[in-house]
């Protein structure tokens, strides 16, 4: 990447790549399935497309505007840009995550909305719905995420994956790790034979949200 590039951009940069990597290690995606970004002010980093992670070093920065037109780099931006950026037009999200991680895409060949089985589902906004199918990199896709993401920071796409965004790039990456392992939980205990898992109520799924409003570490 260019010297002239701010600080704040050359972070942002290092931080899509090491959170790709990190998708890749721990088997969220396989191969370059998937995609990650970030946001700095009205300038969107993205991985690029077909390029291995572990490839992408300092000068593979790509970067679009808000209406996806590339201002930074020379490799192609990520076929599933128009997600990225229907989530960045939508909320204040500062990163999104997207991969193809097992379990919470076969679950989302099976349901509309995951199963509440776990409280973990409080830290998405509340039940995740699955968004309606449509090919990978169209506008319809985007579309039908938007709406499953309403009041939530995550969803899964039908047959394809998931999608979440937060604050940061951390929190945006550990949605995708609580999802995948709020799915893999599911379908564990619905595959035991002549048994259903007892789910939580909607109510109780509220307590959760209440108390994790004062959770973690005050500075």
């Amino acid at each position: 990447m260019s010297e002239q590039q701010p600080e704040s951009v050359r972070q942002a940069w290092q931080g899509v790549v090491d959170t790709a990597r990190r998708s890749a290690a721990e088997g969220l995606v396989v191969g370059t399935s998937g995609n990650v970004s970030a946001r700095v002010g009205d300038l969107v980093l993205v991985t690029p497309s077909g390029v291995p992670y572990d490839r992408l070093g300092p000068d593979d920065a790509v970067g679009v505007d808000l209406e996806g037109h590339q201002v930074l780099g020379d490799l192609g931006p990520t076929s599933e840009l128009p997600l990225h950026l229907a989530v960045y037009r939508s909320t204040d999200a500062a990163a999104v995550v997207h991969t193809h991680a097992v379990h919470a895409t076969a679950v989302s060949t099976l349901v509309a909305e995951v199963p509440l089985v776990h409280y973990a589902a409080a830290i998405l906004g509340g039940p995740v719905r699955t968004a309606a199918y449509a090919r990978y990199g169209t506008p319809e896709l985007a579309d039908a995420m938007l709406e499953a993401l309403r009041d939530r920071t995550g969803c899964l796409l039908a047959n394809h994956g998931t999608v979440t965004y937060g604050d940061t790039l951390d929190q945006a990456y550990d949605r995708t790790a609580q999802l995948e392992w709020l799915c893999h939980l599911w379908l564990t205990a619905s595959s035991v034979p002549g048994r259903a898992p007892a789910l939580l109520s909607t109510a109780q799924l509220a307590e959760v949200t209440e108390a994790l409003k004062g959770y973690g570490q005050r500075g």
